[in-house]
């Protein structure tokens, strides 16, 4: 039995796979752990030069396996996935992705720590947090503002509408869309194309296009905050319960 992260090395990339297709790629606790664990990785070995994620079977990331969230989040501590999130601005690495099907709620919020994203035209992004009595994570309450306006990113976040490939180019979002064939080989490409340049230069060029991470770690507290309060609302209760009981009736027949 595969794991639910593939992680393997392709020279100077650290190729990361969400695989879980069974499950569209939904996240549990323990595929957050180890990407957190990647990210560590990442940072602390020299010879990496960039990440790459994506995802297996014709889809990037269907969001959280909702009972292994529920389960998380009535746990003691920070959730597995509130650590995973705070890993993102920590990451020094160039981190590439390659989406292809739906992206939705962390699948899509994690575009927004990327420094390159290519998209087949398949990709679905979507950000349904407020649909289930949620509140957004990972800094997308500031991030998307930032990228798409506030307009758009009142459709995306409060009316959480979805968008596809060619509307998230055209946001700024993705950096191209490329035919599914060749997706990940571009992706590759360019990741290499990032680990071969003047690591210390590129470092630098970085940090600096990003600017100081103070601002997303604290917008992203606030979230955490405002999510554990959300997840705990009798209407965040009832609809993962409704969800729960669907998916039931579903894998009964």
């Amino acid at each position: 039995m595969s794991e639910p992260i593939e992680k393997r090395r392709d020279g100077a990339i650290l190729h990361l796979v969400l695989a879980r297709p069974e499950k569209k790629n939904a996240i549990t606790g323990a595929m957050y752990q180890a990407l957190t664990e990647a990210l560590g990785e990442a940072n602390r070995d020299d010879a990496i030069g960039a990440v790459l994620i994506s995802g297996k079977g014709g889809v990037f990331c269907a969001g959280n396996d909702i009972g292994d969230f529920l389960a998380a989040q009535a746990g003691q501590g920070a959730s597995p996935g509130a650590l995973f999130i705070q890993a993102l601005p920590l990451l020094e690495k160039p981190l590439v992705a390659a989406v292809e099907g739906p992206a939705i709620g962390i699948g899509t919020t994690l575009c927004f720590h990327c420094d390159l994203v290519y998209a087949a035209p398949s990709a679905r992004f979507q950000m349904p947090f407020v649909d289930l009595a949620l509140v957004p994570e990972a800094a997308s309450s500031l991030l998307v503002p930032q990228r798409f306006g506030m307009a758009k990113a009142s459709e995306a976040l409060l009316l959480a509408e979805p968008f596809d490939a060619t509307e998230a180019h055209r946001l700024g979002l993705v950096n191209a869309v490329i035919e599914t064939e060749a997706l990940y080989e571009h992706a590759l490409a360019k990741a290499k194309a990032l680990a071969a340049k003047p690591r210390r230069a590129l470092l630098a060029a970085r940090k600096l296009l990003r600017g100081d991470p103070s601002a997303v770690q604290a917008r992203m507290a606030e979230e955490l905050v405002a999510f554990g309060e959300a997840v705990r609302s009798p209407e965040a209760r009832a609809i993962f319960q409704a969800f729960l009981q669907k998916k039931a009736r579903r894998e009964q027949c």
